[in-house]
């Protein structure tokens, strides 16, 4: 073979690689603009002013990783009157269209207001507020599960009177009150908070946490916690079973395993610190970690486990993230063995901090978290008030890392102070 054979497959061999590479990379540069298309650009955080003079109000929020503005409040929608003031923003939640967002009010049966908030977020970054809705037969608004025909169940931890039993409130695509489940509720501490759902098992679940009369001074006795879970066939809205934890401690949050053959749940109790997988097929519970063997542990704190509040789970089902309001921190577990989880990482915001909502995106790459629980201030016993920074945490199936670009502190992006609650991104 002469050497201008060789030079010329030589070269048509350089040229295929090179073709090879350019094509490879054009490829992923579609996927990556895919995918960089479809991330959540727009952050929205259900807010109270903080002397609860003002009005309540949804924050608007530039979530753009490439922005120049990432982590700017661009706009806030306040609620109009009446019953605009001092409803205790607390949890909300997009609707499976993406273009309702509904949002609750903790504390607004103590104004007598309505505890149900709609904006309209078709236009993501112009919300506008809808109207406000209420339930006859319960209050104390938590949070909500968009039903894939549109609209919502949403869990009220209380009566009508802020007591037990709570029910489980249903608004249809209208945003229409529907039904309250059950008709005939359970008398045994059904004052439902935490709510999951696996709709291709027809199953939901609810966790019981706290009455919530009972923390009010107006109260005389100690605050009642609650240890339970209750599942429900999810199309009948009827309740299947009930199983209590080995302790009534605050059950605040539960979520079902993705893929889990047996549709286990995962719960924690927040004043044990300990982590439960409960099983719906024979209502059996494994202590499946204890939060005191979080590393780096936090001495001297008045709450065993630190205070273990809401959870998030990413879809593989094989990772749990949860929020650990007074140790101020974010951690996660594998939970792969379902009998024996095994910590995975740590955020430490420092003790102060106060974490505890916290939001997955769509793609389970980052969590957004508010550092504020509950202040009842004079008038109740609950007095967790947290930092008001809002972070942002870059998550893997191996690791947390704080983005330190996202900076976002509620004591100072308004011209008053305000308390960050319900999380939601679009």
């Amino acid at each position: 073979m002469n050497k201008h054979w060789i030079q010329r497959i030589i070269l048509t061999s350089f040229a295929a690689v090179a073709l090879g590479l350019s094509a490879h990379s054009f490829a992923s540069s579609k996927d990556l603009g895919k995918e960089d298309h479809q991330r959540e650009k727009t952050l929205y955080i259900w807010a109270g002013d903080q002397g609860r003079v003002r009005p309540d109000f949804l924050a608007v929020i530039d979530f753009n990783e490439h922005s120049h503005n990432y982590g700017r409040v661009l706009r806030t929608v306040p609620i109009p009157p009446p019953g605009n003031v001092g409803n205790e923003p607390h949890h909300c939640h997009l609707s499976a269209d993406k273009n309702i967002l509904a949002c609750g009010g903790l504390l607004s049966l103590l104004k007598g207001q309505n505890s149900i908030f709609f904006f309209d977020v078709s236009n993501a970054r112009h919300p506008k507020f809808m109207f406000s809705r209420g339930a006859s037969e319960s209050s104390i608004t938590d949070d909500f599960l968009p039903l894939p025909e549109g609209g919502f169940l949403v869990t009220q931890m209380g009566s009508a009177t802020g007591g037990a039993p709570g029910r489980l409130a249903e608004f249809d695509r209208f945003l229409n009150l529907k039904a309250e489940y059950p008709a005939n509720p359970p008398t045994d501490g059904f004052n439902p908070h935490g709510i999951s759902a696996d709709f291709s098992r027809n199953l939901l679940v609810t966790s019981d946490f706290i009455n919530p009369v009972t923390t009010l001074n107006v109260w005389p006795g100690d605050v009642e916690l609650r240890g339970s879970l209750r599942f429900w066939n999810l199309k009948k809205r009827k309740i299947t079973r009930t199983v209590f934890l080995p302790e009534a401690l605050g059950s605040m949050d539960v979520k079902l395993i993705p893929g889990d053959p047996h549709g286990r749940a995962v719960t924690a109790n927040m004043f044990s610190g300990l982590f439960y997988t409960v099983d719906p097929t024979d209502g059996s519970v494994v202590q499946s970690f204890d939060g005191e063997d979080i590393v780096p542990h936090v001495d001297g704190l008045p709450v065993r486990g630190g205070m273990v509040q809401l959870l998030a789970m990413p879809k593989s089902g094989k990772r749990l993230i949860f929020a650990s309001f007074m140790a101020g921190q974010i951690g996660m577990l594998d939970i792969s063995d379902r009998n024996a989880f095994v910590q995975q990482a740590i955020v430490n915001l420092g003790v102060g901090a106060g974490p505890h909502d916290i939001d997955l995106t769509e793609d389970d790459s980052r969590l957004v978290v508010t550092d504020y629980f509950l202040n009842q201030d004079d008038f109740g016993k609950i007095h967790f008030e947290g930092d008001h920074k809002v972070h942002v945490i870059q998550v893997t199936p191996d690791t947390l890392t704080l983005d330190t670009r996202f900076e976002l502190d509620f004591n100072t992006a308004f011209k008053h102070p305000a308390r960050p609650h319900g999380i939601a991104m679009k």
